[in-house]
């Protein structure tokens, strides 16, 4: 394995001036290259020099820490509905460049697992309204008993938050919820980054091509508000995710690379 997790061979080609000159802006814009993008760099240059302007946008005109950028990259590649891991290996050796520790990256995971809830986010709603359409009404029907009403209460005390999606979980699986706010809580209580910062994390999470959840999305913007974020970090977060496209050519290039070579054609 190479140093960027490149599981393709290095390329055999020669990288012309115009090449060497892209590589070597990309690098200095953005503190590093990967080979993954070198069949890219020699099939078409003009695409990866596009989008190394691109990329380079937050980087040059944002406001976010180094190591948050980082921490938001890290989160979109590990979430469950992408699990990229050439780019988390990037992503986590540059944010240990940028200062991140193993707990802050640690918690970044964690923050994203919450992920998951969404099939109840999504389903609950859905469930609720079939049961009303078809006269099961009252099986849905949520009112919060004491117990119940103080569980909602710690919620907001650990996570800092309430959403009305909750109240049909808590009304009908109060058992669940219980053991959600466990896990859920365990990096507002025990973590290291900032609400903020967290917010930031779970908006890259929901706004990525991957999930594209607006539901949470709207949550989290909200949250993100009241902890102090503001709209251009927020339009930062979606610049940074927004080019997860690239994984595309990230993942296919390397492959079109050795499958040329194999039928003896050149790049």
């Amino acid at each position: 394995m190479s140093d960027d997790s490149n599981p393709g061979k290095p390329l055999k080609t020669p990288l012309s001036p115009r090449q060497l000159k892209i590589k070597e802006d990309f690098t200095k814009a953005r503190g590093y290259w990967a080979s993954l993008w070198d069949g890219m760099l020699v099939i078409s240059p003009d695409y990866i020099e596009a989008f190394a302007e691109l990329a380079s946008v937050p980087w040059k005109t944002g406001t976010l820490e180094p190591k948050v950028r980082e921490l938001i990259y890290i989160g979109i590649d590990a979430s469950t509905t992408h699990m990229y891991e050439p780019g988390l290996r990037l992503h986590i050796r540059n944010a240990l460049k940028h200062g991140a520790t193993k707990e802050e990256i640690t918690e970044t995971y964690q923050l994203t697992t919450s992920q998951g809830m969404h099939t109840f986010m999504m389903g609950l709603p859905a469930l609720t309204e079939e049961f009303r359409k078809a006269g099961r009404g009252a099986e849905v029907e949520v009112v919060l008993d004491d117990s119940q009403k103080a569980l909602k209460a710690e919620f907001i005390e650990k996570c800092g938050y309430w959403s009305p999606i909750w109240e049909e979980m808590l009304g009908l699986s109060p058992d669940y919820f219980k053991a959600y706010l466990r896990i859920e809580s365990i990096p507002w209580m025990q973590g290291s980054l900032s609400p903020r910062v967290r917010e930031l994390i779970y908006i890259g999470v929901d706004a990525s091509t991957t999930h594209l959840y607006e539901p949470s999305l709207r949550i989290h913007i909200r949250n993100a508000m009241e902890h102090g974020a503001t709209l251009q970090e927020i339009i930062e977060v979606f610049q940074l995710v927004s080019v997860l496209g690239i994984h595309t050519c990230t993942m296919g290039m390397p492959v079109l690379v050795e499958e040329l070579e194999l039928a003896g054609q050149p790049l």
